[in-house]
Parts: C-alpha cells; structure tokens; sequence
C-alpha cells in the first residue's frame, strides 16, 4: 500500500490522498483505531462500502464446536471466535434524496489522514450526486485512549455550489451481514447475527442497544449521545428496533452552510452483570465523557499521545519509509494493548478478526517486550490476564497428566481453542514465554508488590508443566519430548533448542522468586526439595548440537532430515502449509519461522559469538518466512552475524508487513506482533540492546541507509536515551539516578551531568548467506 501513489510517506501521518476501492479492505486495516478495550475497523462513515465491517470489545466473543474427523482424548471441545460488536461508527448521508455512496455519482476529491501524534483520523470528501448536488464532507474520529469505553466521531456537510436538503442518520447497528471466510485457515470463522437482542431505546438524541451473545453468554451494551448545530430548521427524530437505533437530522443547506453532528458512543460488556447494571455502565461512560465534551477528548488523545512519544519514539534519518513505518508499528502496538486491562492482546489486535481474534505467544515474546520499556502498565495487565486464566490453564495440565498449568496455543477467554494439536497443545513454550515476560517487566520496573501477587504464581505454575513434561535419561540429562516449537513445520519433536532453553531459563527463575518469596511459595505449596528439582532440571537440560557440523539443532536429529526441495517448489506454492501436505513438512528440513535464530536472541548469553554465525548461516537456508513472526529475529541476528545489509533487508520486510501487505491478509487485520518486531529489528537489531539479569548492554550498528537512529528505554525508574550516528553511539540519561550499561561489553556507567559518547568498533563482515528460491526478502540495503 505505502507504494501506491495514494500513499505518502510522511514523518507522523498515514495519508490516503485518493479512494481505491481494490484497496479498501487492507485500508480499513491501517486506519483502524482502537485503545485494546474499544476498537473500530477504518471503515467508511456510511458504512457502505465495505470489506470487513468492524466494531470489537477486547474479550467479546462467541463460542463454536470444534469438528473432527476422529474424536480424540484431550481435544478441546470448543473454540472462540471474535464478534463484530455493534456498530457505532456508522454515519449515512441523504443529498436531495441520494444516498451518498462513493460508487455513484462523481467523486472529485478523497482523503484520509491518520495522524500519529494525535490519535484522530481525518476523512474529508467532495462528491457531486447523480442528480448534480455538490457536498463537502468531513470526518475526524478517535477511539479514547483515556476513557476506555468511548470513541466518537465529529460529521459535517457543506453545501457547496446550490442549495441542498440533506438527511443524517447516525445509528447504533448490530449483526451486520459479514463475508464468508474462504480457504484460508488464518481467516475468522463468520458467525451471522451472533447477537439476541435484550433492549432498545431512542429518545431525544440519545440511543441505546443491549444484546446477549446466543452461546457464550455475554451482555453487549452501546449507547451514543449527540450534539447537532445546523441552520435553522434543523430539526431531529429518533427511533429504535432490535438491532437499529438511529438518530436522523434533517436541514436545508445553502452554498458554504455545515451541518455539524457529535457523535459520542459508549460501550461495555459483562458476562455476569444484569441488563440493568450494563445498561448503567454505557450511560455513565456517556455522561463522563459529555463533561469536556468532544474537544475534551481530542485535547486529552493529544496530551496521552505526547506522553507516550516522549518515552517511546524511534528516530530514524536516512530512510522515510522506515522512520514512518516504525511510528505506525508504535502506535498500533499500543491501540493493541493500551487499555487492555486484564484481557488479551490478540495477534491482530483488534483491528480485525483474523485468527478469530486469538491471542497466541505473539504477546509475550513480541508485543510485551516493546511495551515493557515504553508502557509497563500495560504489560503488568497483560500478564495479569494470564493469571486470571490459571484455573483453565491448570485444568488443561491435569487433563494432560502434568502438573502445574498448560496455557493454551491459541485462546480469548483461556481454554484452548486449537483443534490442532500439533500446532495447538505440543506448543508448551507458550508457557516459558509468559514467565519470560514476567522476569523481564520485574526486571525493568522493580515492581515487587506485582513479583509477589502475580509473578511468583506465574512462575511456579510454569515451572512445575516443565518438571513434569520433561525427564532425566540415564545419564542425568534433562529432555523434554513431544513438543512444538516457534517453527510449525517441525511438530512433536524431542529437545526443541528454543523451548529447553527457555524452560531452563523458566526453572531457574522459579526457584529464585520462591527464595524471595519464602511466604507466598508456601502458600502455593512449593517446598524445598520442589525447588532444588527445578535447578537440577534446569542444571541438566539437554541442548541438542550436531558436532560434525559444530551446529546446534533446532531439535534433536533435525540435520539429519532430507533437505526440503526447494528447486522444485514454485513461488506460488507459499506458504507451504497451504500447498502441501503437513506429513510432508514435519519431516524435512524446511523452517517456517525462526527458531533456532530466535533462541539466540532470547537466551543471547547460551552462545557464542563464533556459534551465532555458524547457526545463522545454517538455518537461513532453510527459512521460508511463512509466517510474518520470522524477518525481525532474522534481522536482529542478522546484524550479530555480520550481515546488516541482510538485516536491513529483514528490517524493511517486519515493518511494511502491513503497509505493503506483503502476507496478502492485511484485509484480516494488522499483524501485531510484526508491528513489535520493528521495535525489535531497530532497537535489539541496530541498536544491539540485551538485557539479561541486571545486565544492559549495546553493541550499535547501523545499516548503510542510516545516517542516525535513536530510542529511549523505561528502566528503574530512569530514561535512557540512546543515539547512534556512523562510528559513534552516544547515552544519554535524560532523569533518574546513574545507571551502568555495556557499551560492546565494556561496562560504563551514565549519568545526569551530560551524554557518553563512545566509538563504535569496525564490524566484522561476513559473506552473506544464501535464502530459499522466491523467499529472499526483498533487496534494498
């Protein structure tokens, strides 16, 4: 899309400058606005036309049998699907009769801007009827970052060159007719008229509809309130029916007079509280926001939003399109899990509905570590949803036979919602990810009283799957077998590096937090000879290594698989999993997504740098990037290895995953955690930050393209800004007390009195590595 010529690149704004209808369905996606409880699609204010209809509740769903061929123990029996919740957004408009539809009459003029810095999306038009009427129209819309159940739209109509009669209808729409899913897996299940209606009102300016999922259980309130300014007469009636409520607004224009409407809509949503109680709770979310008004809220979108960039911005010169990319990829990261507030952070935010708006291990390893060092609120929610789910979780373990909590694969309320277990349920690093999450934001904000509350739960019943999945052989080693690991092309495997390292990394940090926290580890039933088994095991984990080829294995016996053929593999025949049979996959050597290269990156201090390179050069030709989670490991490791001109590549590929639609499912919703994974390129990658224990170290290097690049990180109470040019790199404590970092593994310690600037060593480069025929990234460093 960021191609096309209706695109620009610009610093802080997405802007559109033409409509394409071709376009519309990934546009909706980009101009999504959402604060992780609220979320609107970036349809068009009509409504019509469309390529997915989008209104979310973070947690909102409808649950939905799981078909097999064969039944089997332990599979889960239901899955979840996102609904599209009622429609606020929808503002429709009468010229002399004519409905404004952009597919009649003549359009002279289209244009949408999403600014970065404010959070509003702007819209204006000029659209002459096929009768002749000419109207100016212009929208700016916002999903609230500050009050979590608002988003609000400001319309207005000008007329302007005759006099016009318009009509406005502004509606509360629910079970919107949505399209069928197609063939691809990845796409949501399409559940028509998920919801029963329990309650409509209309009364004055104000609206109201309350409905019931069928299945799942859940209240659905919306409610929108209104301010009109027009010439007079303008006149307003309203009305209501079970899924419909609608304001209409009637006036006589003359050539430069506006019709201005306010449109302010409230949402909740419980799965316990009576009609009355959610009723109550929209209309005091509309009062609260009433009180400053629509100004209020631009003024207070603007206020978050300058806050945010003051800690979180990544500054880049030398390449336009990565320094908007990555201001895009910040801010939707944060639509996605700003105001999540217990619930999950789904793999599309909500920004759409693929993946049934699941939450998978996208969250723990990609979208929280960005959010650790910028918005550590928003993780400490994060993982408190991941408690909240414990009982599914330990429910799941006991029907497995392990100990301890299983968290599922894929999931909205915490039950398992993969039916397939290979991908699904062997899938158990999902576990060591989320206490991965937990030792990093601990470390990061020295939150104590979360470490005691939520991370010690966390972390024990995460340590006790691993000491009752895994098993000593005769030799004392520790394995665990049977599982998946990030690549889904290599399933039910035994030793998968990625996973026994960060299981180890999972024991060890168990048995630490419970000599922290002797009280609450009791009262969790940890006792001592519990915790020594956890070191022992970590002590003990097996990592497998081919000494012939002086590689590690991504799992035990995987370089010893036939080679996948890839010559004979057609570019149109990606992703494999969409082409060919899994039987096949499983027992070649092909990666989908890094994993083994990612296993470098998280658990960094396991290899040497000798290692790294070899491991690298090994698996890249081997990794097809099928899936969007792959090209920001590769450049982070990439740039470790000697290759930042591949890096850079990678870089491009994580960054405009949506902006170019480079996967061709932008329409399904954004693909959050490559959003992250820009942050993780940029900063881990260039910026060669890695934080382990009380360790912070850089080892910058920047791609030819750049002449700077520059970030700040959230530590301890500290800011810390880091700039890198050509040869030198420059931290910079911008509050707090002096804080040691590595500076190329150098200690130095920075503090208030004034900038550190240190020379950045020449790099060591190697010969680049060959990538799969038709998956190389495209070439632009």
């Amino acid at each position: 899309m960021i191609t096309h010529t209706s695109y620009g690149v610009e610093p802080w704004t997405l802007r559109e400058s033409e409509l394409h209808l071709d376009l519309l369905p990934q546009s909706e996606s980009v101009f999504a606005l959402s604060n992780g409880h609220v979320g609107w699609r970036g349809n068009l204010d009509e409504g019509e036309p469309h390529g997915l209809p989008g209104s979310y509740l973070n947690g909102v769903h409808e649950v939905h049998a799981l078909p097999y061929a064969e039944a089997g123990y332990g599979y889960p029996e239901s899955g979840q699907t996102v609904i599209n919740v009622t429609n606020g957004k929808i503002i429709r408009l009468l010229v002399d009769d004519e409905p404004f539809d952009l597919r009649y009459g003549r359009l002279r003029s289209h244009a949408r801007v999403l600014d970065l810095r404010t959070g509003l999306l702007t819209r204006t038009c000029e659209w002459t009827s096929p009768a002749g009427s000419t109207v100016r129209v212009r929208s700016t819309r916002l999903v609230s970052f500050t009050q979590r159940a608002i988003a609000a739209v400001a319309y207005e109509v000008e007329a302007v060159d005759a006099r016009v009669r318009v009509v406005v209808q502004s509606e509360l729409v629910a079970n919107e007719q949505l399209p069928g899913r197609g063939g691809d897996p990845r796409a949501a299940i399409a559940l028509q008229a998920p919801l029963e209606a329990e309650e409509h009102f209309a009364a004055g300016r104000r609206l109201r509809l309350v409905h019931r999922t069928r299945r799942s259980g859940l209240r659905v309130a919306a409610a929108a309130d209104h301010v009109v300014d027009g010439p007079e007469p303008t006149t307003t009636s309203s009305e209501s029916g079970d899924d419909v409520a609608r304001l209409t607004v009637t006036s006589v224009l003359a050539p430069g007079q506006r019709l201005c409407l306010e449109k302010v809509v409230s949402y909740g949503w419980s799965s316990t509280r009576s009609l009355p109680a959610v009723r109550d709770q929209v209309d005091a979310a509309l009062a609260a926001a009433e009180h400053g008004g629509w100004q209020g809220l631009v003024d207070e979108q603007r206020a978050y939003l300058d806050d945010f960039w003051a800690r979180a911005d990544v500054e880049v010169e030398g390449d336009e399109e990565i320094q908007q990319a990555v201001r895009f990829a910040l801010f939707h990261v944060l639509q996605a899990g700003a105001r999540a507030e217990q619930r999950a952070i789904p793999a599309k935010g909500l920004t759409g509905s693929g993946y049934d708006g699941h939450a998978f291990w996208d969250t723990e390893t990609f979208v929280l570590p960005l959010l650790t060092y910028t918005s550590p609120g928003a993780v400490a929610e994060a993982l408190r949803w991941r408690q909240n789910t414990l009982p599914a979780a330990r429910e799941r373990a006991a029907q497995l036979g392990l100990r301890g909590a299983a968290f599922p694969w894929r999931t909205i309320e915490g039950s398992e919602g993969s039916a397939y277990w290979p991908a699904g349920t062997a899938a158990f690093h999902v576990n060591a990810d989320i206490a991965d999450a937990v030792v990093r934001y601990t470390a990061v904000t020295g939150d104590a009283r979360f470490e005691r509350d939520t991370g010690v739960e966390l972390l024990i019943e995460t340590a006790r799957l691993w000491r009752s999945l895994g098993h000593h052989d005769h030799q004392g080693k520790f394995h665990i077998d049977g599982v998946t690991g990030p690549d889904e092309y290599s399933a039910v495997a035994d030793d998968n590096t990625y996973t026994n390292l960060m299981a180890r990394s999972n024991l060890l940090a168990a048995a630490d937090v419970v000599e922290r926290h002797p009280r609450r580890a009791a009262e969790l039933g940890v006792d001592a000879e519990e915790s020594a088994a956890w070191r022992d095991a970590a002590d003990a984990m097996h990592i497998p290594y081919n000494d012939e080829l002086r590689v590690h294995e991504q799992h035990a016996g995987f370089t010893r698989y036939q080679r996948w053929d890839f010559a004979a593999t057609r570019h149109d025949q990606y992703p494999l999993m969409l082409h060919f049979p899994y039987f096949d996959i499983y027992r070649k050597q092909v990666v989908k997504q890094a994993d083994l290269v990612l296993a470098m990156y998280k658990c960094s201090p396991f290899f040497d740098e000798e290692h790294k390179a070899r491991n690298f050069a090994y698996y890249e030709p081997l990794t097809v990037r099928d899936s969007s989670l792959s090209a920001c490991c590769q450049a982070v490791i990439a740039v470790e290895a000697g290759h930042p001109g591949l890096a850079y590549d990678y870089l491009v590929e994580a960054a405009l995953m949506d902006l170019e639609d480079l996967e061709h499912n932008t329409r399904d919703g954004l693909h959050i955690a490559s959003l992250a994974g820009t942050w993780m390129a940029l900063v881990a990658g260039f910026g060669g930050m890695r934080h382990h224990g009380d360790t912070l170290e850089f080892a910058p290097r920047l791609p030819e393209r750049f002449s700077r690049l520059a970030f700040c990180l959230e530590l301890l109470g500290r800011r810390l800004r880091v700039e890198i040019e050509p040869g030198v790199a420059t931290y910079t404590l911008v509050t707090g007390e002096p804080l040691e970092i590595h500076h190329y593994r150098e200690p130095v310690t920075v503090d208030g009195d004034k900038p550190r600037g240190l020379p950045i060593p020449a790099p060591r480069v190697r010969p680049a590595p060959d990538q799969p025929p038709h998956r190389r990234p495209n070439r632009q460093g």
